[in-house]
């Protein structure tokens, strides 16, 4: 059995110490916002915060990180209205997103060890593999959370992921008339 703490709850899986951190949160926990993407660790679609480093998940075995502190992009903000959430929404950041929580997870560390960083600082830090190609919005998305999270700025919530349950079963008219 491997104890830690998992988005500030404490956690004890009942899994090999071998068992990758990645497949621990997606499998038993039903964290599914790290995502598997290479296996190696170089792609980055895993990345998650363990205790205050960014950590590709599939690299990590939970018997190596007993005792520790474990934040996934779920645990940053349940109302996913973190400064970094709002900027990356604001900046229009997310094209597929499958990479998008590995960068959040990445940037979210970078700022809380510099909360000024310069583009320089920011390009550094964000190693995540992007097909979509979005790593300019993404300097700006990241330069952005930290001036709100300094305070400087305010970042207004963008719309709420999601389907209104009242838009979901509305009647959309028919383009073509109905066959006798």
């Amino acid at each position: 059995m491997t104890r830690f703490t998992v988005n500030n709850q404490p956690v004890e899986y009942r899994l090999d110490p071998a068992t990758p951190l990645l497949a621990a949160l997606r499998d038993a926990s039903n964290l599914t916002g790290a995502k598997y993407g290479c296996g190696t660790g170089d792609c980055g679609a895993c990345i998650v915060d363990v205790d205050g480093a960014a950590l590709p998940a599939c690299r990590v075995k939970i018997g190596a990180i007993e005792g520790s502190y474990v934040t996934t992009i779920e645990g940053l903000s349940r109302e996913r209205n973190h400064p970094l959430q709002l900027a990356f929404l604001a900046a229009q950041v997310p094209q597929c997103g499958f990479c998008i929580p590995g960068m959040i997870m990445q940037a979210s560390v970078l700022l809380r060890k510099n909360p000024h960083p310069g583009e320089a600082e920011i390009r550094q830090a964000i190693t995540v593999l992007c097909r979509c190609g979005v790593y300019p919005r993404v300097v700006e998305a990241v330069a952005r959370a930290a001036r709100a999270l300094r305070g400087e700025e305010v970042i207004p919530a963008g719309f709420r992921p999601g389907i209104d349950p009242a838009d979901s079963a509305r009647q959309v008219p028919a383009l073509v008339p109905p066959r006798p």
